[in-house]
């Protein structure tokens, strides 16, 4: 089934051009040419938000300038896909590599002994390939970058879809925000592994397996950190002790990911109160101690503080099964969803101070060409998409620095937490984890992709039923 829609938006306007890492988009691009309207879908639920914004900081601080001009951070956490899977053939990224438009890449299939090239998938339903720790060092292979095939066929009777890729024509919403914001083309997933270790790293910046409530029982765990207690220190408690609003969104319905990171699994139920491989918060000690866990909540609640201006300081939203983009789930039913949740919070009251990081989890097993980096024991793992979205955002930016989703509790502490970092020698909560992952010194800096001396720019609302873009050049 081909992905391009029936009806919605035509959004080829915007995805001819060529932009590199300091090239913005002309000023007859500009946000005044809105492209489309749709409107989100706000959920019945009439309750408010446990602590309402970030009120307390803002009548704390008085901070207006730089970075404090965010006061709203909202992550966006999509399912299984590499970068150059979604954005291999953007211009001006580090993409495929190819020559007068042809791939030069290739990675051998060891069952019909051909070495195949990165190709356009236009399917709007993918398989993609296993996906754990050992998996990824086999489609790493020591730099060569050429198992993605093989650990396919260890496991699937089915053809390989992982070197294929999608552009424009399945995508053209997240291309069409990576022309007008910033595209991250140096992000990393924390460790090369499954969801529920990245999803780990996304609020602590460590994965561990602990024997108790002590933050001491805990030990580095890349593969198996189990279903919790989680007893080391997360950002949440950082954010509670000092009066900082947060909420973690959870898409009630089924868990995208399987609990040993296969392929293929029985679908497994998910909803805010109940810890999973996407939701493991309510198994944070520190988030039961401080008697927050009111603060994980179904996403319907996201829409409403959207629409009524009360989005907590910091927010991570999270998707079900359906709109998660995990293989088998459709990649358009994910765009829609993304497309709604953005839309939301730009029709609101909070657009104007606010700032979107939207990424994917894992690499799903789809090829990529770059090798990951190493910022520690731990990682990173394999390149995924990253956006950021904002009214400060740089316009047509990519972004070349190396990241991973250290950077976002980088970002989150440096403007509200005065810098203090997750760290056991000063964040008054010691725990064993082998480094600070904020402070690597190849992490690089999220503030690069803002200028917060620009006027704010105006919602960029896009339909969550484009029309295909068209084919880069």
């Amino acid at each position: 089934m081909s992905l391009v829609a029936a009806a919605g938006l035509t959004l080829s306007w915007l995805l001819n051009g060529v932009a590199n890492a300091d090239t913005v988009l002309p000023a007859g691009s500009s946000d005044a040419a809105q492209a489309g309207s749709s409107s989100p879908s706000p959920g019945a639920s009439p309750n408010r938000q446990p602590q309402q914004g970030a009120d307390k900081e803002k009548d704390g601080k008085k901070k207006r300038g730089g970075i404090h001009k965010i006061e709203h951070v909202v992550v966006i956490m999509q399912e299984n896909r590499s970068f150059d899977h979604y954005f291999g053939t953007f211009p001006g990224a580090d993409g495929i590599p190819r020559k007068h438009g042809v791939p030069t890449v290739c990675v051998p299939d060891p069952q019909t002994k051909e070495c195949v090239k990165p190709y356009h998938n236009p399917e709007d339903k993918n398989r993609g390939g296993p996906h754990n720790a050992s998996n990824a060092t086999n489609d790493i292979d020591g730099g060569k970058m050429d198992g993605f095939i093989a650990e396919v066929r260890r496991v699937s009777n089915a053809p390989p879809d992982v070197m294929g890729y999608h552009d424009a024509r399945e995508i053209p919403n997240y291309w069409a925000y990576a022309r007008q914001f910033v595209l991250q083309d140096h992000m990393f997933e924390p460790n090369a592994s499954w969801s529920l270790p990245e999803h780990l790293f996304m609020v602590s910046g460590w994965s561990a397996k602990c024997s108790s409530d002590n933050p001491m029982s805990c030990k580095n765990a890349l593969q198996s950190p189990g279903n919790g207690p989680y007893a080391w220190t997360d950002l949440t408690y950082l954010l509670s002790k000092a009066g900082v609003s947060w909420a973690y969104y959870v898409a009630n319905g089924t868990q995208p990911d399987c609990e040993d990171a296969a392929m293929t699994c029985p679908e497994q139920p998910q909803q805010a109160g109940t810890p999973s491989i996407w939701n493991p918060l309510p198994q944070f000690v520190t988030v039961r101690d401080d008697g927050q866990l009111a603060n994980i909540q179904d996403v319907s609640h996201f829409y409403d503080a959207a629409r009524d201006g009360t989005l907590p300081a910091v927010s991570w939203v999270i998707p079900n099964n359906a709109n998660s983009e995990h293989p088998t789930a459709l990649v358009s039913t994910g765009q829609a969803y993304v497309t709604r949740l953005i839309n939301a919070v730009m029709s609101g009251p909070n657009w104007n101070s606010t700032a979107i990081f939207l990424s994917w989890d894992d690499w799903g097993g789809f090829y990529d060409h770059v090798v990951p980096p190493t910022a520690d024991q731990n990682g990173y793992g394999l390149r995924v998409p990253g956006l950021v979205i904002s009214p400060y955002a740089r316009r047509g930016f990519i972004d070349h620095q190396i990241l991973s989703f250290d950077a976002y509790l980088k970002f989150i502490e440096d403007d509200f937490l005065d810098r203090q970092r997750i760290d056991p020698q000063t964040d008054g909560r010691p725990d064993p984890r082998p480094d600070v992952r904020e402070t690597a010194g190849i992490l690089g800096d999220l503030v690069k992709d803002f200028d917060f001396d620009q006027r704010p720019r105006r919602p960029f609302i896009l339909s969550t039923n484009p029309e295909a873009g068209s084919a880069p050049d």
